[in-house]
């Protein structure tokens, strides 16, 4: 069905170009809102119908006219039909569902994979202080960027995974001061315990390690504690590297990797911060008052100035974060995004304008942002809101070590970033229709049993591409065909919208579309050539939920278990 949409696609777009040459709106087709309507819809006629002030249903019959004697329409389409105010939808001839299996057996984990293309993009995220062990809006912002640089890269894009943390400041020497009540045998509550401490049993690990004299190692440093606990820059930078390696280590659980990490104290040692606002200010974009420097970045859409360099000569958040992206910018990345939390919604402004002011040629609207919002977790209906070893907040190992590392980053991805989200423990832990990743992997699962049974019979499995397709003509195997072909489509949107959720919801119907299939038909019937087609739909649609779930970083599995009906 590829090469049918392709071919339908071109055919389209000439259509349109003749219709209104110069002011044609882009070739597109959408999936229709119901199953009935038809299997692809065009939508053009509306558009045309505002640019040509013409009613848009008459301008939709002429479009079906010249679209029905194409090459492509003869080969690939049953029938067109005009709807509402001007939509036409289309059914697709049996022939251009079926072709879509041989498609994806012949491509394998290349289906729907674009070729590269030479862009380079860099996305940033996860960018936790080594202050403690990542949390649970860690963890969402974990899965939402892998899966995000995953997309990408089917799209052709050379994808370099950024990990930032701020390595200076008040948090880091609160970890310290923290780490060095704890080696002067302080706990929280006693007297003399710092105000500002971090509380969580993690502290007591990082001195009684430093106490050992231990060394660790983390993805970016090396380093052993010096032992003395009045050396507070030694204890300060042995509690970085200990917690670097621990969040190292809750990352690998979680299948995620870094090619890079960048390091907010390498923006002053490397002059960055201060060239970043000696080019601002040459740029005429700020102005002193009340002893502050402010950049005016009401110039540039944000609701009001910022300040920049403040009465003290400290510098504020925003600065580093402009001069970092300068960096991001001269490094060569094409695309930049961002994947922060949603309290990092009023810096986005700030950031640009800076970028915008620099007069470097940034791109409007550089980096682009992924912001999610916070996860509730909740166990036994109560929301679980303390780790003992984080001390106030539940850590992304928590979420692995209660339910499991595929449950953990399905449910994170699979809602819109933007939205609040509940990860409920008791749900991840059934095995049942009710839990989505079990759903999805079920499917693939119940797939691969089916093809071991055939295989333990003497089946070749390398032989069914070759099978004769035109006896799938099952109104479940037409839908689930339906819905291999849209992968590749779904995958082009969700890279370009940033929408990673989207390839949940997609093998959420995929899953669907697979059950009712294995609900209705049978697949090792008696006549051979309408098992062996069959046969090889199964291994198709196994071999898109394989390639659904490994850009979920989720695993797929052959066998599972399945709960007992009541």
């Amino acid at each position: 069905m590829i090469q049918a949409r392709q071919e339908l696609l071109q055919a389209l777009e000439a259509v349109l170009a003749r219709m209104a040459p110069g002011t044609a709106p882009p070739a597109a087709f959408e999936s229709p809102k119901q199953v009935a309507h038809g299997d692809l819809a065009i939508t053009a006629a509306m558009a045309l119908g505002r640019a040509l002030k013409r009613n848009p249903r008459e301008i939709a019959q002429a479009l079906v006219e010249q679209l029905q004697a194409t090459a492509a329409a003869l080969a690939w389409v049953d029938g067109f039909e005009i709807a509402g105010p001007g939509f036409v939808n289309l059914r697709l001839k049996p022939a251009a569902k079926q072709a879509v299996v041989a498609e994806v057996l012949a491509a394998g984990e290349r289906f729907g994979v674009q070729p590269a293309h030479g862009g380079r993009a860099l996305v940033e995220f996860v960018s936790a202080n080594p202050t403690g062990p990542l949390h649970v809006g860690h963890a969402r912002q974990a899965a939402l960027g892998d899966s995000l640089c995953n997309l990408l890269q089917t799209q052709g894009w050379q994808v370099t995974r950024e990990f930032y943390y701020n390595d200076a400041g008040v948090q880091i020497a609160n970890l310290a001061t923290s780490a060095q009540a704890r080696l002067r045998g302080l706990e929280p509550g006693d007297d003399g315990w710092p105000e500002a401490a971090y509380n969580g049993d993690y502290i007591a690990d990082i001195a009684q390690a430093y106490r050992e004299r231990a060394t660790v190692v983390a993805d970016d440093r090396r380093y052993t504690a010096g032992g003395n606990i009045d050396d507070l820059a030694d204890i300060r930078a042995f509690a970085v590297a200990y917690l670097r390696h621990e969040q190292d280590l809750d990352l690998q659980a979680f299948g995620v990797r870094f090619d890079h990490y960048f390091l907010e104290s390498s923006l002053y040692t490397d002059g960055r911060v201060d060239a970043a606002v000696e080019r601002l200010v040459a740029g005429g974009h700020t102005y002193e008052r009340d002893g502050a420097l402010w950049l005016r970045s009401t110039d540039f859409g944000d609701d009001k100035d910022r300040v920049m360099r403040k009465s003290d000569g400290s510098y504020t958040y925003f600065v580093p974060d402009v001069a970092y992206h300068i960096h991001k910018f001269e490094r060569g990345y094409a695309k930049v995004i961002n994947v922060q939390g949603s309290d990092h919604h009023g810096t986005v402004a700030r950031v640009r304008a800076g970028l915008q002011a620099a007069g470097l040629g940034i791109p409007e609207g550089f980096p682009d942002y992924l912001l999610h919002k916070m996860v509730t977790v909740m166990r036994g209906g109560q929301e679980v809101k303390i780790s003992k070893r984080a001390g106030s907040y539940v850590t992304l190992r928590d979420l692995i070590d209660w339910t499991s590392r595929d449950a953990v980053r399905f449910f994170l991805i699979s809602r819109k970033a933007d939205t609040e989200f509940v990860f409920d423990i008791d749900l991840a832990l059934k095995q049942g229709d009710e839990n989505p990743v079990f759903y999805v992997q079920y499917a693939h699962a119940r797939i691969c049993s089916v093809l071991a049974l055939w295989a333990g019979q003497g089946g070749d499995l390398a032989t069914l591409a070759q099978a004769s397709f035109s006896r799938l003509d099952a109104p479940s195997e037409l839908a689930l065909m339906l819905h291999l072909a849209a992968y590749p489509g779904m995958l082009a949107r969700a890279a370009a919208e940033m929408a990673p959720h989207d390839v949940a919801f997609y093998l959420r119907g995929l899953a669907a579309a697979f059950h009712s299939y294995y609900v209705a038909e049978r697949f090792l019937v008696d006549d051979p050539v309408l098992a062996r087609a069959r046969l090889a739909l199964l291994a198709a649609t196994r071999q898109v939920l394989g390639n659904g779930l490994a850009l979920l970083g989720v695993g797929a599995p052959e066998v599972m278990a399945r709960e007992a009906a009541p």
